[in-house]
């Protein structure tokens, strides 16, 4: 078998491939720019490491962890060891799925290099899934073997009970150092060095990334060993990582945003990854920007706005650039960061359907409030319902075509409304201004039409969110008789405010003051806490279901508007 490009597969498992869209349904791949030319046709990721790891490289840090510090050279070794561990011992068939189940530790990262090094296709999962996600991700790809961090076993075994796969499970601890407990690390401890990379195409599987279901069933994504190499050089062009970065990120190695920023780019150009240990919460992120003097911080904006009253008692000096992802930032927060810490946010959009990001403000930052401009290597359109440009100022579904695009396994009809004429359908309302910044308006797929009127949640929601008494908002569309949809404000108050009557109708009348009268919340709900994907992304398909079962349960089925 030949894939699409000079060489023929190393993959003797075609599994992924066999179950990838006819190329016809695929986008169009862009390697035009200078940047993405001269990549060789037979390429394996895991050579980032290689790169790291040689000269005077080699004692620079790659990650720290628990106040344990590894340079590359013992990554490395530990890599090399788990190559022979997957082919002597599991007998791992090049193209064959390994599921990697992990927080983020070196560990997890020595999984995924190996599985990479030993032409293996990496399924990374968060931590957080239970047993029913965890065998949903096991049926859709295969998987044959199981890398899980020794203390999420449960989990993974409760899984195993009910699905076919994996056969084999493979134990380990973070830092790799309890032989007496855990398999991996006893068998990488007594494994002999030196193991060879398989000689896969550039355009063989590499990954499957399983997007993070804020709405419907997760998708399984498929990346190449070529698009790991191609996001590595384009985004850091617009955010850059030098050797000297110390970097921390909130989010999980299973998902891309996280991927990238903590391993993927540090291996590339050699940085430091601070890696924390359990759930990345905004306190302990914090306490490993002050404790190991982080100079670039990954975050999603929950994180940003949890960790602001944090600072006046924190000492971030080391702190020189911080991005933001996976939700939309607001600008208010955006403006409140910047009071605090004197750091411009660099706000961007990327999908795990492209690995990384697409579009990105510069570092300095020259539009707040914007996604900026296409990161070099992408192209970008607003497109309006018949695929056509629509002129900058007006609304139109975003659609970008670079390096990387969408490749779902075994899922033609989602493939099928991904892509048009080459181009890949993000899923994003935006707009364009006349300097070509892009500026986010609402998902597609939440837009509300109510009274024959177009609702952007995320309009409304930046209005409310200005309100003192509010903490987090999320708007949402109800079904309603007359209006066919009505605006619901889903409220998470300041502390010290009650979630009552009065409140919500404060809150209405100041979005009457602010939208047009048909964009304020007919209806106003309070929560604790807003229902989050653990990619710190809202779950507004969640809240709807909430709120119907709310409706189900009313007397009369009424909403109470």
């Amino acid at each position: 078998m030949r894939p699409p490009g000079n060489v023929p597969t190393a993959h003797a498992d075609t599994f992924v491939r066999d179950r990838l869209s006819p190329r016809e349904l695929w986008p169009e791949f862009d390697y035009s720019a200078a940047h993405l030319r001269g990549y060789p046709d037979r390429y394996n990721a895991a050579t980032l490491l290689d790169r790291a790891a040689t000269g005077d490289a080699r004692d620079r840090t790659a990650f720290v962890y628990e106040g344990v510090r590894w340079p590359y050279a013992l990554l490395r070794d530990r890599v090399e060891r788990l190559v022979r561990v997957l082919d002597r011992r599991y007998h791992l068939v090049p193209g064959e799925r390994v599921l990697i189940r992990g927080g983020n530790s070196p560990m997890a990262a020595v999984c995924w290099l190996a599985v990479l090094k030993a032409g293996g296709v990496c399924v990374t999962t968060s931590p957080l899934l239970r047993a029913d996600d965890i065998r949903y991700v096991i049926d859709k790809a295969a998987v044959r073997l199981a890398l899980c961090e020794l203390d999420l076993a449960e989990e993974l075994e409760l899984a195993r009970a009910r699905a076919q796969r994996p056969k084999d499970v493979g134990y380990y601890t973070p830092l790799g150092c309890s032989p007496a407990e855990a398999e991996i690390d006893r068998r990488i401890e007594s494994a002999p060095r030196e193991a060879g990379s398989v000689a896969t195409a550039a355009d063989d599987p590499a990954l499957i990334t399983f997007t993070s279901g804020t709405t419907g069933e997760p998708k399984g994504a498929v990346h190449f060993h070529r698009d790991i190499l191609a996001v590595s050089d384009c985004w850091p062009q617009r955010y850059t990582v030098r050797p000297d970065d110390v970097v921390c990120g909130s989010s999980s190695f299973a998902f891309t945003y996280g991927l990238a920023a903590s391993l993927i780019f540090p291996l590339r150009y050699g940085a430091t990854s601070v890696l924390i240990a359990g759930r990345p919460t905004p306190e302990a992120i914090l306490e490993a920007v002050v404790r190991h003097k982080v100079t670039s911080l990954y975050a999603v904006p929950t994180v940003f706005h949890a960790m602001l009253e944090r600072i006046p008692d924190s000492d971030i000096s080391s702190l020189r650039k911080c991005s933001s992802a996976g939700e939309h930032l607001p600008q208010g927060l955006w403006q409140d960061w910047l009071d605090a810490t004197g750091i411009r946010i660099v706000n961007g959009l990327g999908a795990s359907e492209m690995l990384s990001h697409f579009l990105s403000e510069f570092e300095s930052v020259n539009c707040p409030g914007s996604m900026g401009h296409p990161v070099p290597g992408y192209r970008a359109v607003l497109l309006d319902g018949n695929g056509e440009p629509v002129p900058r100022g007006e609304q139109g579904r975003l659609a970008v075509r670079g390096p990387t695009g969408v490749r779902y396994i075994d899922d033609p009809a989602q493939q099928k409304s991904a892509v048009l004429s080459g181009w890949n359908l993000t899923g994003d309302i935006c707009e364009q201004d006349p300097e070509g910044c892009f500026w986010y308006v609402s998902r597609a797929d939440d837009m509300i039409i109510s009274s024959g009127y177009n609702v952007s949640p995320r309009e409304v929601e930046q209005c409310l969110i200005e309100h003192p008494w509010v903490d987090q908002c999320a708007v949402v569309g109800l079904p309603d008789a007359a209006r066919g949809n009505v605006v619901c404000a889903c409220v998470v108050p300041r502390r010290g405010v009650a979630g009552d009557a009065a409140t919500a109708s404060a809150l209405q009348e100041f979005a009457k003051q602010r939208t047009a009268p048909y964009k304020y919340p007919r209806a106003v709900r309070f929560f604790e806490a807003l229902p989050m994907t653990a990619t710190g992304k809202i779950q507004r398909g969640r809240l709807r279901e909430l709120l119907a079962a709310e409706l189900r349960a009313a007397p009369g089925g009424e909403y109470g508007l």
